[in-house]
């Protein structure tokens, strides 16, 4: 016959009987709240990887093309080579973007952009030509930096045709030395640019000699001594007001604007 069990003897069968399923039951919990949540976040990626790279829904079903002036968009879209039937996340947009300004020199920027869940936009911004060096017959467009990027067999209407006429005295040769055909260009590129636009229009031919000493030929056989492309902004103000004031004179001079001069021969 057992004896009485002390208070001792009933906790410690308490702890014995309670320990070890309790233990068992907060493991399975804290178990359960961490590899749950991480099988779904497995599930959850998986998933997205499959809809984006293995589904038949989100893939480019058609390529879009804006901005185009001389360019067709049908040029666009060849030299683009956008993969059609790709999936939309796997478009390589910087390397198209490359591709479109190394085959097409004419597009000047390019933005490509995704348009879920099917589409590719080609949003293109063209070179403008500010001059045109004429070439075998032919016109080689330049724009507002000087690049040569296209060659025509047609003048563009308004734009002015560039001269290089380096003479071979002391001031035109050091002149070519120093800066080289390529910037003579851009300096020419300046003048054009910082013309008034009433000007710009009616210029005819822009002739370098050298750097400076550029002058104009407008439509109506005036000339203009531009002088070099620096302090374009005052010699553009000083020029309007000079025709305005000596209209019917048939040269002007601004190539120093605080001291301009103008005759009718």
């Amino acid at each position: 016959m057992a004896g009485p069990t002390t208070t001792a003897e009933r906790g410690e069968r308490r702890q014995e009987s309670s320990g070890p399923p309790l233990v068992r039951r907060l493991r399975n919990r804290r178990f359960r709240r961490i590899v749950i949540p991480v099988l779904a976040v497995v599930l959850l990626g998986s998933g997205s990887g499959w809809l984006l790279y293995g589904s038949p829904w989100l893939r480019v079903r058609h390529v879009s093309v804006s901005g185009t002036a001389v360019l067709t968009p049908g040029q666009v879209l060849a030299a683009a080579g956008v993969p059609v039937g790709a999936p939309m996340v796997s478009v390589d947009t910087d390397g198209i973007e490359v591709r479109l300004r190394r085959e097409l020199p004419r597009i000047d920027a390019v933005d490509v952009v995704r348009s879920w869940p099917h589409g590719i936009g080609l949003k293109v911004v063209e070179r403008t030509p500010v001059l045109l060096i004429e070439k075998g017959g032919n016109f080689i467009e330049v724009d507002k930096g000087g690049v040569r990027f296209a060659t025509v067999s047609r003048a563009p209407e308004g734009v002015p045709a560039l001269e290089l006429s380096l003479s071979r005295s002391g001031s035109a040769t050091a002149s070519l030395r120093r800066f080289g055909t390529d910037r003579l260009v851009r300096e020419a590129v300046e003048v054009a640019r910082a013309l008034p636009a009433a000007v710009r229009r009616d210029t005819r031919t822009l002739k370098v000699r050298s750097y400076d000493d550029i002058s104009l030929e407008l439509g109506g056989g005036q000339v203009v001594e531009w002088g070099s492309s620096e302090n374009g902004a005052a010699k553009a103000r000083t020029l309007t007001a000079l025709m305005k004031a000596a209209s019917g004179a048939r040269h002007f001079d601004v190539s120093v604007p605080t001291a301009p001069a103008s005759s009718a021969s």
